[in-house]
């Protein structure tokens, strides 16, 4: 990601949180931060801050909630190899072979018990990448540049970018020197992306070219 380096210029300046359906796109950027009550000098207090974060929400995406252990088990005989074993088993019986049905059983469930802790211990080591990657961001509030977890970001936050950091949030930018930004993520396009604040987008721009917002995770 090429972004303008803060020791050469001033840092690039994005409004966060807003909704893309709101078309901040086309609109201009002081009439967005009008509507939020929030100047790009001075951003949100703490106590607007933390008022925000109680009404929108943390700053994250919804997960699906984790499986129970018991599902992680059952989901092992779903196989169709298993369901052919498990109805060779029950002939084996039928017939009067119960070694075989042993057998047969027995490879079953220990092939279940090793599949649900291969799930589970890849499970518990995505837990742990996720906390890892917890990502941190740089915010204007009460004047004063601070850093935040990204997820405390609330709509009217002014985020502040610099060269190679990661977008933490969609946004209106409110101001821009010389900034690209690497939107290969859902463009697919290698060559970086011009923006600009002051550009006001057309009403049938595509996603992709909306040079006056930068998206998350970009």
């Amino acid at each position: 990601m090429n972004l303008t380096s803060a020791s050469q210029r001033p840092h690039d300046e994005m409004e966060t949180g807003l909704d893309l359906s709101a078309a901040a796109h086309l609109r201009p950027a002081n009439e967005i931060l009008s509507e939020l009550d929030v100047t790009a000098a001075a951003g949100l207090n703490s106590l607007e801050a933390a008022q925000r974060l109680n009404q929108f929400g943390w700053n994250r995406l919804t997960e699906k909630p984790r499986r129970a252990s018991w599902l992680l088990f059952v989901d092992q005989f779903k196989s169709y190899l298993i369901v052919v074993l498990m109805f060779a088993a029950v002939l084996a019986g039928i017939v009067g072979d119960f070694t075989d049905a042993l057998v047969i059983l027995f490879v079953i469930l220990l092939n279940a018990f090793l599949g649900f802790q291969q799930e589970q211990r890849a499970e518990q080591s995505l837990s742990v990448l996720k906390k890892m990657l917890a990502t941190s961001c740089r915010v204007r509030r009460g004047g004063v540049a601070m850093e935040i977890p990204a997820d405390e970001l609330v709509p009217g936050d002014i985020v502040l970018l610099d060269a190679g950091s990661r977008v933490p949030a969609d946004g209106r930018l409110v101001q821009a020197t010389t900034l690209e930004i690497d939107e290969s993520l859902f463009t697919g396009e290698s060559v970086p992306v011009t923006k600009t604040a002051e550009m006001v987008c057309d009403v049938k721009i595509p996603l992709a070219e909306r040079a006056n917002m930068a998206f998350m995770n970009t």
